[in-house]
């Protein structure tokens, strides 16, 4: 297999405004998973905001990590706050259905007033937490806050997942802990504000060992 690099542009970031190193990296780290994130305000109401900075970072401790950013005059969001006081959140994976949904929580309400109510989303509660999730959702994580580092004005929130909730449509085989993936229908992140993808088309690849390897280059100088 013969690939031909193409020509590249190369940007500076320490040169670059934050909105445009922005623009950059939402355009260009795609697809990215929606966090659909519930946290327990002082007052007992629930906040609900997506973020698309949001990962896996490892299973063993299961570990996400997302940062949630500052509102336009530098203070946190609601999602930080709450976390900092209470250290518990929800992780709420997004499906298609639920998309108009999630996008409508994005809307910058006032400090304090909670999503989930204003907006009619239907809760269930958590089993180790004391936030309650999405019900609707397809899956969703029980985490409790274990770091959150402050780089400037980026803030990740590290968090450990305690439980998890799948439907059961996409429990794929319970005794071996498979998933149905694709029963899931995703949706992710695409560039910034308003653009989105769908993950119904996936294509497979199998992982070759160094053996495999090896015989396919033996075979290919035959």
């Amino acid at each position: 297999m013969t690939v031909t690099p193409p020509t590249h542009t190369h940007f500076d970031f320490s040169t670059l405004a934050a909105a445009d190193r922005y623009k950059l990296l939402s355009g260009v780290v795609v697809p990215r998973p929606i966090a659909w994130v519930g946290t327990l305000g002082a007052d007992g109401s629930v906040n609900l905001a997506p973020y698309s900075f949001f990962g896996l970072m490892g299973s063993d401790p299961a570990v996400v990590a997302f940062a949630p950013g500052d509102r336009a005059d530098g203070t946190p969001k609601d999602t930080a706050l709450n976390i900092g006081s209470g250290g518990e959140f929800t992780v709420n994976l997004v499906s298609a259905d639920l998309a108009p949904l999630m996008n409508a929580t994005a809307t910058d309400f006032p400090h304090g007033m909670g999503e989930a109510r204003a907006l009619g989303v239907p809760l269930a509660p958590g089993v180790s937490v004391r936030v309650p999730r999405v019900a609707a959702s397809p899956a969703s994580l029980e985490c409790r806050e274990v770091q959150t580092v402050q780089l400037g004005r980026t803030r990740v929130i590290l968090g450990e997942v305690l439980g998890l909730h799948l439907r059961e449509d996409a429990l794929q085989d319970a005794a071996r802990h498979h998933v149905h993936t694709a029963a899931l229908d995703l949706v992710g992140r695409m560039g910034g504000r308003g653009t989105y993808t769908y993950t119904r088309e996936t294509f497979h690849l199998d992982r070759m060992s160094y053996s495999e390897w090896q015989a396919q280059q033996e075979e290919g100088t035959r």
